[in-house]
């Protein structure tokens, strides 16, 4: 067996084949190792379907390239992978479930994946033995189906090989070590004994660049042998086979095979198996399983049936296609299916590690094996993939995860499979768990909180009174229950003032004598002088947007970084690894967390600069906050009352205002008293909506939608934040990189009931030219406002495009970047 390689891929389920097999398309030296045999993990067991339909833009091109890769294996290979592209028809009972599927068309265009309308009657004139009477519609993807999982898997193996990967099984990873320039694997050679895997006395050590993980079911034991938290815990699947059913033997005889059928609203999906029925339920109540490591004795096994958990999910297939109940049962598994708390797998660089790369928590392996495999490679060989894979990064999850949390969400994510996907949805599993002080004094002012890296964040203020079920009520594809509060506290920061909590803020201070060099280095504006603040960007390798910082310095080797609460440890990772390689050439620095330390409430508006005055505490009061003592992009500590507070003159809202990072044990103190100063002032507590569409009448880009890494900082037009006078991490990719699609804002003229969710396909006539990446209300305009990314020339302002609503077409305009108070002149005004 080989002993060095470039890199070596652990787990020979359908991903770690893929993995390998476009590892090895690039170029690279490639060996993957299986504990057992090729298959032998959930691939086995898996149903083999192929679904299209998924809300995520990152997922979707996953999905997509999965389909189109696995119908041209068997020309590379050989091999028939046993693809059925029958289509998939998911149906809705409701009109909810119309709009949910409204919303993803209308994604599934940006990506470019067909689909089509079918009305109850036309179900019933394609295929008969569907009952109809009770449904709104369908929509059909005409090119996916559903695949053997073994076959598609040994396919992506020999495609592999014959791109000279080496495959060898019956090899378990026992140990990793990184000794600074390449992973010492020690790996023992797995044996028979008793219908049990054990291991023999033969071990060797790999040497490899790098690493990637594909472990499955397994991947609490990688996360054992690496240090890590990986929240990729299993969940029991059941899904059963009938006999033939004679009505679909019948049909079959003169017809083609049905498409794999979901009724989302019943909780399942259906497809043809030898003349009878798979269903396949996602049902309430399945449980999590080896959380913290899969047993030595279970192999290709299964777990004892629970029947009685999926019988109205088994009585609703009755109902929906009544032959079926004609034929009996023939099969049932009952297997471990791995998840994450969000759906959505671990994929990228694992924190805190070099060359470690993770491919763990696949609940759609099969769909998303060739996907993952592809922009895997693209990331590892090339330094960047072609989409902006951050959404599935591992460092989503921060250093606070537990197994319980893990479990929990897990078991939750697995009952929401075909829960309706409202865009404002907010789940319930473990909350609150990180909570500020604050969050009892708010609960009780009306905040609806949304999680965000744990925390409990205000997302608007319903009523006082309001049941515990109000949020929930509320949810919409449309304009939902929440709308009217969050337009209520839009308004108040552009008529009076708001007070937004937003103490999730990832906060940083990196000091030392290396330090303003290297920031100097690793972002792209100029450095701040002293007391002043500065909006920058971190680039990849590959010029693309990596993180975004607001930095202050607070002295000349000392600077407070604040970046997005979301991606805390994503963007900590990033920094601490570039330190490390930085550190001999620019000189000693340290980095430390501080997120927990200060809570922060943004104080925005007209009158925001009334109420602070009646707080402060200086010498002369009057002047303190004053342009002259505290202009626009400046800090000072100061003294509100008796809470000592780092103030920032900066507002994401584009009012006047003021950021107040303050001693997270003072909170509650502080917020009484900018509560009762400014009552007088019209203040109102406003959450993360209303906040995201005011700064959208900025033009301000979030990271996440807006900035990512698949876009450089001049195509997201921030070329005031690139100093193109300085040498800085990425420079050279980013110019040269040019300008291959261009941010704008738009003013759109949409219906009456609903708003753009940034999801949604752009056309210049009938040629889709772009893709929203966020929407919402603007209160200043009285319509819809969205950002997103157009074809350069559709960039001017003025351009007349259309917008994919509701499955219609609607009016928007580019605005001029920054439609609202474009010069500046509200949050510089002086006083």
């Amino acid at each position: 067996m080989k002993t060095h390689v470039q890199a070596l891929v652990v787990g020979g389920g359908a991903v770690g084949a893929g993995i390998a097999y476009h590892l090895g398309k690039a170029g690279w030296d490639v060996l993957l190792l299986e504990r057992d045999e090729l298959t032998s993990g959930s691939t086995w067991h898996a149903a083999g379907l192929l679904p299209l339909f998924n809300m995520g833009y990152a997922t979707s091109h996953i999905h997509d390239y999965s389909v189109k890769f696995y119908k041209a294996l068997e020309a590379e290979t050989g091999l028939n992978p046993g693809f059925a592209v029958v289509g998939n028809l998911r149906m809705a009972q409701t009109q909810d479930r119309m709009d949910e599927y409204m919303l993803y068309a209308s994604t599934a265009e940006t990506v470019g994946i067909p689909y089509e309308w079918l009305s109850p009657s036309d179900i019933k004139d394609r295929y008969p033995l569907v009952r109809t009477d009770d449904l709104k519609g369908a929509i059909l993807h005409p090119t996916d189906g559903y695949i053997n999982p073994a076959d598609v898997t040994q396919a992506m193996a020999k495609g592999a090989r014959q791109h000279g990967v080496t495959i060898e099984r019956k090899w378990q990873v026992d140990a990793y070590r990184w000794t600074g320039d390449h992973w010492n694997v020690t790996v023992t050679r797995m044996v028979e004994k008793g219908g049990n895997l054990v291991p023999s006395d033969e071990q060797m050590v790999i040497h490899a660049e790098h690493v990637v993980t594909a472990t499955g079911n397994h991947a609490q034991r990688t996360a054992q042998l690496l240090g890590l938290k990986i929240p990729a815990i299993p969940v029991e699947h059941q899904y059963i086979v009938t006999e033939p059913d004679p009505a679909l033997v019948e049909w079959r005889a003169n017809n083609p095979e049905h498409p794999v059928l979901r009724d989302a609203d019943a909780k399942w999906y259906v497809r043809e198996e030898r003349g009878g029925w798979i269903l396949g339920p996602y049902e309430q109540g399945a449980p999590a399983r080896f959380e913290y490591a899969v047993p030595d004795s279970f192999r290709a096994d299964l777990f004892p049936l629970d029947l009685e958990r999926i019988e109205a999910e088994y009585l609703s297939m009755l109902h929906r296609i009544p032959s079926s109940e004609t034929a009996g049962l023939k099969d049932d598994y009952n297997g471990p299916i791995c998840y994450t708390p969000d759906g959505n797998p671990l994929v990228g660089p694992a924190p805190g590690l070099r060359n470690m790369w993770l491919a763990e928590g696949f609940s759609f392996g099969i769909t998303a094996a060739g996907g993952t495999g592809h922009y895997l490679a693209q990331m590892m060989t090339q330094g960047e993939a072609e989409i902006d894979m951050a959404s599935l990064d591992p460092k989503r999850y921060g250093s606070w995860m537990t197994t319980e949390y893990a479990t929990r969400k897990n078991e939750e994510c697995y009952s929401h499979v075909f829960i309706l996907h409202h865009p404002d949805e907010e789940r319930e599993a473990c909350r609150p768990l990180k909570t500020a002080p604050s969050y009892d004094r708010l609960k009780a002012r009306g905040a609806q909180f949304g999680q965000v890296n744990g925390w409990e964040r205000p997302n608007y203020y319903g009523p006082l009174d309001a049941p515990d079920s109000f949020d929930h009520d509320a949810r919409s594809f449309r304009r939902g229950g929440w709308w009217d509060h969050a337009v209520s506290e839009a308004k108040a920061i552009r008529e009076t003032a708001g007070l937004i909590e937003v103490t999730p803020f990832a906060k940083h201070i990196l000091s030392g004598p290396g330090a303003a060099a290297f920031l100097d280095w690793f972002t792209t504006n100029k450095l701040p002088k002293v007391g002043r603040i500065n909006l920058t960007y971190a680039l990849t390798d590959a010029g693309t947007v990596r993180s975004e910082y607001t930095i202050l310095r607070q002295a000349e080797d000392q600077f407070y970084l604040v970046s997005a609460g979301a991606w805390q440890d994503y963007d900590a990772d990033y920094l601490r690894k570039a330190m490390a390689d930085k550190m001999a050439e620019f000189g000693p620095m340290v980095l430390q967390d501080v997120t927990s330390q200060y809570g922060v409430f943004a104080l925005a508006g007209p009158n925001a600069r009334h109420i602070l005055s009646e707080l402060i505490r200086d010498a002369d009061p009057a002047t303190a906050l004053s342009n002259k003592r505290f202009p626009w992009l400046s800090a000072r500590d100061i003294e509100l009352k008796m809470c000592p507070t780092l103030a920032l003159r900066v507002s994401y809202t584009g009012a006047l205002g003021w950021e107040l990072h303050h001693p997270m044990e003072m909170q509650n103190y502080l917020l009484d008293e900018l509560l009762a100063a400014g009552e007088p002032h019209g203040l109102k507590l406003v959450g993360a909506r209303a906040q995201n569409w005011l700064r959208q009448e900025k033009s301000y880009r979030a990271f996440g939608t807006e900035l990512g890494r698949d876009a450089t900082p001049l195509e997201a037009g921030l070329d005031r934040f690139v100093d193109l006078g300085k040498a800085f991490r990425g420079k050279r990719p980013c110019v040269e990189t040019g300008i291959r699609s261009t941010c704008v804002t738009l003013l759109i003229d949409g219906p009456d009931d609903a708003d753009p969710w940034g999801r949604e396909a752009l056309y210049a006539g009938d040629t889709k030219v772009g893709r929203l990446t966020s929407g919402g209300y603007s209160v200043a305009f009285g319509q819809s406002i969205g950002m997103g990314y157009v074809t350069p020339k559709h960039a001017a302002p003025g351009t007349k495009l259309m917008v994919k609503m509701q499955n219609r077409l609607w009016s928007a305009t580019v605005a001029e970047d920054c439609p609202f108070d474009s010069k500046n002149e509200t949050i510089r005004v002086d006083g």
